[in-house]
């Protein structure tokens, strides 16, 4: 089995735990106002590789990634299920740990089977959340966010995980009543591991200029390390909010 992928990064630092090999699949379903890898878009571009060809590559280097693994983004990785699931499955023989960096919108409830079968061998999920409202997720993406919140709940339910990234749009996403509920949901997932409120930035614009293509967000100006925190807080509060309201439940 052949998987179509973008590039591969040797040495990255932010996608998941410790150091790690980051694998950047080819083709995404979504296209996303703030999304700063158009050129990622397009399924069947790229360059076709083996899950034999990808390990070797992890292995030329594996000693520093003692305290890393393996990480699969895009680009969505999801968009090829069996390929991703069979990298996956051979990394785990060898003892890797396997983080997929996704945004959940390729499961729907007749591949739910598939995707078990996919976090099975998958250590760590990172979910980027981009609206928890359904009008707002459709304006922002051109996809509507209910099966996003299924596979959620879905990938608490199988006990993987999860690592919540949310990116902060000045005007689209960062009001407080949105962010709050978004923390609110997130509260119920009982897998929840980690929280990263992330800064939007204009930095793909040369990459939309390359490509022919106008830029979405043109008079949207990048948010700031501070704003990123303080929303942060609220959707931490939101949290706080929904393991209280499920502590009294509890107790009745």
């Amino acid at each position: 089995m052949e998987g179509r992928i973008h590039s591969t990064e040797s040495f990255g630092t932010v996608d998941g735990p410790g150091v790690r090999f980051v694998i950047f699949f080819q083709g995404c379903p979504m296209r996303c106002r703030y999304c700063h890898n158009p050129d990622t878009w397009q399924p069947g571009a790229g360059h076709p590789e083996t899950a034999e060809s990808l390990l070797e590559a992890y292995r030329r280097n594996a000693a520093f990634y003692q305290n890393g693994g393996i990480t699969c983004t895009g680009g969505e990785p999801m968009l090829q299920m069996p390929f991703l699931t069979e990298l996956f499955t051979r990394a785990k023989a060898e003892g890797i740990h396997t983080c997929l960096d996704t945004s959940g919108i390729c499961y729907a409830p007749e591949n739910a089977e598939a995707v078990r079968k996919l976090l099975s061998v998958t250590d760590l999920v990172m979910l980027d959340l981009k609206h928890i409202r359904e009008d707002a997720h459709r304006a922002l993406t051109g996809h509507t966010n209910r099966n996003i919140l299924q596979f959620a709940a879905l990938i608490s339910e199988c006990g993987v995980p999860l690592w919540i990234r949310h990116v902060l749009v000045p005007g689209l996403t960062d009001a407080e009543e949105d962010l709050e509920a978004l923390g609110f949901f997130i509260g119920g997932l009982k897998t929840l591991k980690a929280l990263d409120v992330l800064p939007y930035h204009d930095m793909g614009k040369q990459k939309y200029a390359a490509l022919g293509l106008p830029y979405p967000l043109p008079d949207t100006a990048p948010a700031t390390a501070e704003e990123a925190a303080g929303a942060k807080q609220t959707v931490l509060r939101g949290i706080k909010k929904r393991l209280l309201c499920d502590n009294k439940s509890s107790r009745k």
